[in-house]
């Protein structure tokens, strides 16, 4: 009995110390990784190189990332997943892949919100981006720490020009798992097709989808003009990024090294707004040189807009926070009430 009694006592130490041990060498941790869904070129990768340069700097070389392009840790929500337990250190990746886990930040995809670069600064940078950073905390276990501005998502197809609402008929679009956008296609009139981003070149390649959407600097950089011949010049959603880190792994690290992650991703967010700038009408005009053709909604998007507005807000009021709560959002917007 006494020998069991120190064997579980034995063991009980052992276990305690080497968690402690593994706290330590996680405090201590000179490389961090980075999970990068889309590939080089892109607006997540500028984000990670410049969080990268940043960090190293404000840790006096100490501290370093890797980052994995492509997907190569997994598909964007699986990086939450592993992020929240404390498998994985850092994840860039669409704002929509992170609404199944925190509902709050479905805010930023609902379609016409955001309506310029200004508007997703100040959503981000101000009140409303704060409340979203601690509710994915709460949500997800996982913390915002930048933010790359990609742009709006533009429509690519490889059927034909489209212009108008009518002209979506008979056409296979794919779409994130995320039901805001495969709504704001329904009150558009077709049936998306939810697709793994992972999958969502090939399945454009062997025509399992005619079309995506995307920023132009992500059609870009995953190369989607190899496969698809039209741009439809839409603004209905201005795609966000955030860096996000595992809330676990953040709070192991001794205060400045949390500080020189918050440091590092806000001079990493200040970038990506300067970059998209630069970048936009550069890459814009390398796809239609290299064969693309852009076509304009018809009416300014009008149709496009109120229909998406008027059938998509409604059925998310109460997960978003409420009618009051989205109306202070577009005052803050300088915009009219609902």
């Amino acid at each position: 009995m006494l020998f069991k009694q120190r064997f579980i006592k034995s063991m009980s130490f052992a276990l305690c110390a080497g968690a402690i041990a593994a706290a330590s060498s996680m405090a201590q941790a000179n490389t961090f990784r980075i999970a990068v869904g889309d590939g080089a070129g892109g607006t997540q990768h500028e984000l990670g190189l410049k969080f990268s340069e940043e960090f190293n700097a404000r840790t006096d070389g100490k501290h370093d990332t890797k980052m994995f392009l492509n997907g190569q840790l997994g598909d964007e929500q699986a990086t939450i997943n592993d992020a929240s337990m404390g498998l994985l250190d850092f994840s860039i990746l669409a704002i929509n892949n992170v609404t199944p886990f925190s509902p709050s930040v479905g805010v930023l995809t609902l379609p016409y919100m955001v309506q310029s670069l200004d508007d997703a600064v100040e959503l981000t940078q101000g009140e409303v981006g704060q409340q979203l950073v601690d509710n994915t905390i709460r949500d997800a276990g996982v913390r915002i720490v930048g933010w790359a501005y990609s742009g709006f998502r533009v429509l690519t197809n490889s059927k034909k020009p489209v212009q108008s609402l009518a002209d979506l008929e008979g056409l296979k679009v794919r779409v994130p798992s995320n039901e805001i956008m495969i709504d704001t296609y329904r009150a558009w009139g077709i049936n998306p097709t939810p697709m793994a981003w992972s999958e969502t070149f090939t399945g454009l390649q062997l025509g399992v989808v005619d079309g995506q959407d995307n920023p132009y600097i992500t059609v870009s950089a995953m190369k989607f003009d190899e496969v698809q011949k039209y741009i439809t010049n839409i603004r209905y959603l201005f795609s966000i990024e955030p860096l996000i880190v595992s809330e676990a792994v953040f709070q192991s690290q001794p205060d400045d090294v949390q500080k020189a992650i918050l440091d590092a991703g806000q001079a990493a967010t200040e970038h990506s707004a300067e970059w998209l700038v630069e970048q936009e009408d550069k890459i814009k005009a390398e796809l239609t040189a290299g064969g693309m053709e852009i076509t304009e909604p018809a009416n300014g998007e009008k149709e496009w807009m109120e229909k998406a507005v008027n059938q998509v807000w409604p059925k998310y009021y109460e997960q978003l926070g409420g009618k009051d709560k989205l109306n202070s959002i577009l005052q803050s917007l300088g915009r009219d009430t609902i």
